[in-house]
């Protein structure tokens, strides 16, 4: 009996597993917590901050996320076996002990910075306040940094997409992410989930 209690507390604990969706802000992160909650992976989220005008099928936020840069990451654990959105600016502070799978959702900048520019409208806040060109740059750099960062993280793996494939072909992004996540969700239902008539600011082409 001894040696059969040794054999088994010397197997490695299985690592807790998080599912995390991160890209810039306005990339397309709530359309993916949607996808991947209708494809069978839970949300964490509070249901603090409600739709609107530019989120109307919601943001899929946990507030607590905001504080990880101040050292709360006892919420983490309420996050294994489930997805949460983590900006890219947060992932550097997401705690040892777990292991993290990624979807890094890219968006072209300038439908970006365009969302950003009508969210402070609707806020009522000045747009004029943000110059494009300087946020581009500062956007750019900010994600080569942190893909950079990401190569260096064993705990870490990423699966990199881009929301206008996924809102040009969705089957095939949903089967993507489903192989990246292991196989077990419904890509149907994920590829649902995609509703291509919020694609509302699409970088003009020539």
């Amino acid at each position: 009996m001894g040696f059969f209690k040794k054999l088994f507390s010397s197997q490695p604990a299985q690592t807790a597993v998080v599912t995390v969706v991160s890209g810039l802000p306005r990339s397309g992160t709530s359309m993916m917590m949607k996808m991947l909650e209708a494809g069978g992976i839970p949300p964490l989220t509070d249901q603090i901050r409600a739709a609107d005008t530019d989120n109307p099928r919601g943001y899929y936020e946990f507030e607590r996320v905001k504080q990880l840069d101040k050292g709360d990451t006892a919420w983490v654990s309420d996050a294994v076996g489930k997805c949460v959105k983590v900006i890219s600016a947060l992932l550097k502070f997401l705690p040892p002990g777990y292991e993290y799978r990624i979807i890094f959702v890219h968006r072209n900048m300038a439908e970006i910075l365009a969302s950003q520019r009508k969210m402070l409208i609707h806020r009522g806040e000045d747009a004029d306040k943000m110059d494009d060109d300087k946020m581009a740059d500062l956007f750019s750099r900010h994600v080569q940094q942190i893909e950079t960062w990401l190569q260096s993280q064993p705990n870490m793996r990423v699966h990199y997409c881009h929301y206008s494939d996924i809102l040009a072909d969705p089957e095939t992004e949903a089967r993507k992410i489903n192989q990246f996540l292991g196989g077990s969700l419904d890509e149907t239902a994920m590829a649902t989930a995609v509703d291509p008539n919020l694609y509302r600011n699409r970088q003009a082409t020539s």
